[in-house]
């Protein structure tokens, strides 16, 4: 019978609580960037709605998209030893980053154009989320 990685780690000392969670967090923050990559990869993601609406519903997309990215990502550097300072920052630029290269994705798909405009309407987002953390984390 083999034996379970995870039972060997834990039974040497190896494992702890607190690595498990690191993992986790990180996890969560490749699942959601992974999703939104998906998003970005599909050629028409207009909805039924008149086209006002449609236009509305995905910029509030693109905001919703990067404030969960960006808390994920806060979440995430907050289990490191690092000032509320450094986690905040490690946690726009990332995100910033990831809006950037969303976009130079979206150039490559069919039906779809990278746009300077959704870079800052993700940093909407983004920069919400840097808010609310920031004074909740001081």
């Amino acid at each position: 019978m083999p034996v379970h990685l995870f039972e060997f780690i834990r039974t040497y000392g190896v494992y702890n609580n607190f690595m498990s969670k690191k993992i986790l967090n990180w996890f969560f923050v490749l699942i959601w960037a992974a999703f939104i990559f998906f998003l970005s990869h599909q050629p028409d993601l207009k909805s039924s709605f008149p086209s006002e609406y449609d236009f509305i519903l995905r910029k509030l997309a693109h905001i919703t998209e990067y404030a969960i990215l960006t808390f994920l990502l806060i979440r995430t550097f907050s289990q490191y030893r690092l000032s509320t300072k450094k986690i905040l920052l490690f946690s726009v630029i990332l995100a910033v980053l990831y809006a950037f290269s969303d976009e130079y994705h979206q150039s490559f798909i069919i039906k779809r154009t990278g746009a300077f405009q959704d870079i800052a309407i993700d940093s909407i987002g983004i920069f919400l989320i840097w808010l609310r953390q920031r004074k909740m984390l001081k």
